[in-house]
């Protein structure tokens, strides 16, 4: 045990402190009472105790103990090696001294426990799975090992990795390593052995012009000769097989292939081996702006649409196609520069199409217009999707239209079939259609799995959001049996006096028992209670489910794509709670806009259009003579939407024989092609999920990106300015396709799509023994060849300092409140016996006197 300083400059206070009091005390201290030199010494030790204090002593106590840390990567590049790191640990532990405790942790990006540092010997366990992580992070692994365990004791780290690093630093980790008892020993770890290849770098012109021959180079790194395939597809479809021969190392490959179509083109070059080690470092993706006439999408609903008839072809390029072949990944929608939607239902929109388009609009600057019918807008199922939210309109009628009183009630399956995402679609979806229901209509949720389940009792709506948490409470569980909910369902609508009373049916099984539904359905449709259903996924009962439907006077609806049941229930709700559809013919009102030039001449009439009520900040070109909007615009985002509320046919009456109805569909289109001024921002890889944005004019005081994933997912990033027009941007995403769209604060844009690689994890490389060498050099420990010396001496002496800086503050605030206390009430000393001593001298020498007196006498 021993006396440590860790500041022992203050201790020149001494000199001036003792000093002061000698001089003091040697001038004073006979005149002093016996009461003050007490108080004096009192004074002096409490100032020599705060000095010490100040000097931060500690009481340093050595142990002799050792701390053993085995740190073992356990990322994706050391597959196939942890069976024998773990023999090898097992014997290494094995030889551990009685004053040695050992702990055994794994790392890749993240860091795990196996066995927590203990002086007991415990085998590993043998159930260690591999780490799915994409990078490595030995850096992180070292400073959480550093403070496990005792960080009093000396400690020896054993790293068993092959060195390659994905994240941070291990080195400069070092640095940040507190204390000096850590001493760290490297086993450089060699790959197994395997049959692996992978693709290093596929390239591609990054601008083409149609017809012209673009270059593809393909890099490929392989472990041991082989031969395979090279596949290359354009947005996701196979376009070319090559045989190739492998051989050890690197091959490059060089391809010619014609731009044959306009647009965005994704390619992808993939590598097909027997046999093959790692899956995940065969592809690699590659972007292409193929540069043309501008590209149009137009989307079709239940028929035709006449629209690409009109347009001007020969300046623009159009494609025609159902909705139900609309394409659901951002690279595929960015081949077109705008969409249109003809009268096209969101039954047949899954969400993921929606959230796709809406990025498109949004971050890349595509044009977006939905054009009416009795399958659009409200009547489609749009509320509170991703596609109401860019138009410049609300599907919701807050105008003065006759709203017809209405009995709603939900009958929605809860077995356990349904758990996951149908369960979690069809509880949003009911509360999505209670939002869209008003105060004074009744609504009613019935959820059922072998019996029903009152879940929002059937009666007016008084607390919709009440109601809505109510149904988002649901939990799936049980058996199908449909016949007594649905039973039910119409006894609680039949008897109410209400303009339309309905009731939707939704289930993704077959009825457990079989009844009579006929009877109970013409029971119900003589009390006008109408009936619509909605099977979801293969195994529901489509024939009774249709049946109910067609016997039911409703809608059946067959749903694949779980995503689409939101705006079934909304189109349904919508249908029997509002009158959407305006069919009296009007001559629209003409308000100021890029169209006006159009209607010099006049304006015909239009037969019909869907109700809808404009957003505050949107532009009304023509309006209804109820004050609806007909046509409307508006900027979202990057991009501009349009809703047109008529439509393409018969409703828009007289504009079919309009000499302008071509030119008001050119117009449109015009008014939707992306307009911003792009310049050219260039975008490098620096390192794996670091890129820099540039502004090669240095004109950009703020650069705004945003990135976002083939799903059309906002992937979050960190952004920070670097240099003026130049910003450093940080993601973690998966490998594939990202797009970047950037902006400055003068409204420039630009939008480019890049390839995320595959981790380092999955390249082919060797051990990295110059970083690992330096790393053992530099905390004074060695390169091991095997686990044998692991348990050998750490150099460095174990020990803990317990401070008692405290304790003689304490001690200092005693002695001073002591000082205090004497002073202020004083200190009583014994005196006593001195005075007894005096009285009893003085009566001595008295009756001395007497009796000298007497003998006088």
């Amino acid at each position: 045990m021993e006396l440590r300083l860790d500041n022992p400059l203050w201790l020149w206070l001494l000199i001036p402190a003792i000093a002061y009091f000698a001089i003091i005390g040697y001038r004073n201290y006979k005149k002093y009472s016996d009461q003050y030199r007490i108080v004096y010494v009192l004074r002096i030790m409490a100032v020599l105790l705060v000095i010490f204090a100040l000097a931060a002593p500690g009481i340093y106590r050595p142990a002799a103990q050792e701390q053993i840390i085995f740190l073992v990567d356990r990322s994706a590049s050391m597959e196939g090696t942890q069976a024998g790191i773990a023999a090898a640990i097992d014997s290494a532990m094995a030889g551990k001294k009685d004053s040695q405790s050992v702990g055994v942790y794994t790392f890749a990006e993240d860091f795990q426990t196996l066995l927590p540092v203990s002086k007991e010997f415990r085998p590993l366990p043998k159930d260690q799975t591999q780490n799915e992580n994409r990078h490595t992070n030995i850096a992180r692994a070292l400073e959480l090992a550093a403070n496990s365990g005792d960080t009093g004791i000396a400690t020896r780290l054993i790293v068993l990795t092959d060195g390659n690093e994905t994240q941070d630093s291990a080195l400069e980790s070092l640095n940040r390593l507190e204390g000096d008892r850590i001493q760290i020993d490297v086993m450089p770890i060699e790959q197994e052995a395997r049959n692996d290849a992978g693709i290093l770098s596929f390239k591609t012109p990054a601008n083409a012009f149609l017809g012209e021959s673009q270059v593809f180079s393909v890099q490929i790194e392989a472990d041991k000769e082989a031969e395979g395939q090279l596949v290359f597809s354009k947005n996701d479809k196979e376009m070319d097989r090559q045989d190739i021969v492998l051989v050890e190392g690197e091959n490059l490959f060089s391809y010619a292939y014609p731009a044959k179509e306009e647009g965005l083109a994704k390619y992808e070059a993939r590598l097909e081996l027997e046999d093959d080690a790692f899956l995940e470092n065969n592809a690699l993706i590659s972007m292409t702006e193929i540069e043309g006439s501008p590209e149009l999408l137009v989307v079709n609903g239940s028929e035709e649409s006449p629209i690409p008839e009109l347009l001007d072809t020969e300046n623009i390029r159009v494609t025609n196609i159902a909705a139900n072949n609309l394409p659901a990944n951002l690279s595929s929608i960015l081949q077109y520069d705008a969409v249109i939607f003809d009268n096209v239902s969101g039954t047949t929109v899954g969400g993921q199409q929606m959230a796709v388009i809406e990025q498109a609009v949004q971050q890349f600057g595509m044009g977006f217009m939905m054009v009416g019918g009795d399958q659009s807008f409200g009547l489609g199922g749009y509320f509170k999707s991703p596609i109401e939210r860019i138009l410049p309109v609300e599907m919701e009628v807050k105008g003065k239209h006759e709203l017809p009183s209405l009995g709603l009630v939900i009958v929605m399956d809860r077995s356990g079939s349904m758990a996951g995402t149908k369960m979690e679609l069809a509880k949003e979806a009911a509360a999505r259609s209670v939002e869209l229901l008003r105060e004074d209509d009744t609504v009613g949720v019935i959820a059922f799995d072998d019996q029903p389940w009152q879940i929002v009792p059937t009666e007016k709506l008084k607390n919709p959001k009440d109601a809505a948490d109510k149904i988002l409470s649901v939990t799936p569980g049980g058996g199908t049996e449909i016949y007594r909910s649905l039973e039910e369902a119409y006894s609680q609508l039949e008897d109410l006096k209400l303009q339309r009373k309905h009731i939707i049916l939704l289930t993704d099984g077959q009825s457990s028992t079989q009844n009579d539904y006929d009877s109970l359905i013409e029971n119900g449709k003589e009390n006008n209670v109408t009936l619509s259903t909605v099977s979801i996924g293969a195994d529901a009962d489509k024939n009774l489910l249709e049946s109910l439907a067609t016997t039911g006077n409703g809608r059946y609806y067959d749903v694949t794509d779980a995503t689409t049941i939101p705006a079934i229930l909304s189109r349904e709700t919508i249908m029997m709670s509002r009158t959407y559809i305006v069919d009296e013919p009007f001559r629209p009102i003409v308000y100021e806009s890029n169209w006006n030039n159009l209607f010099n001449a006049g304006i015909p009439k239009m037969n019909a259009y869907i109700a809808t009520t404009s957003k505050s900040t949107a532009s009304v070109a023509l309006e209804s003579e109820e004050e609806d909007p007909v046509l409307a615009t508006w900027n979202y985002g990057l991009g501009k939407t349009i809703a047109y509320t008529s439509g393409s046919g018969a409703w828009s009456g007289d504009f079919q024989s309009w000499n302008n109805w071509p030119a008001f569909w050119n117009r449109a289109v015009s008014e939707l092609l992306p307009s911003f001024a792009e310049i050219p921002f260039s975008v490098t890889a620096q390192q794996q999920g670091v890129y820099s944005i540039e502004d090669p004019s240095q004109s950009s005081a703020i650069i705004d990106v945003t990135v976002v994933d083939e799903e059309g997912n906002e992937i979050p990033i960190k952004t920070e300015p670097v240099a003026p027009g130049k910003v450093e941007v940080t993601m973690d995403a998966d490998p594939g396709l990202v797009f970047f769209s950037i902006s400055n604060e003068n409204g420039a844009s630009y939008k480019t799509g890049l390839t995320v690689p595959y981790g380092d994890e999955f390249k082919i490389l060797s051990p990295n023994v110059p970083m690992l060498t330096t790393l053992a050099e530099r905390s004074g420990g060695q390169v091991l060849e095997s686990l044998d010396t692991a348990m050998r001496d750490v150099p460095y002496e174990s020990g803990a300092q317990q401070p008692i800086q405290q304790l003689l503050l304490f001690l200092a605030m005693l002695l001073f409140f002591t000082d205090i206390t004497i002073r202020r009430f004083g200190l009583r000393i014994p005196a006593r016996k001195h005075k007894n001593e005096d009285e009893s001298a003085d009566a001595h020498q008295t009756i001395g006197q007497l009796i000298k007196a007497k003998k006088r006498n």
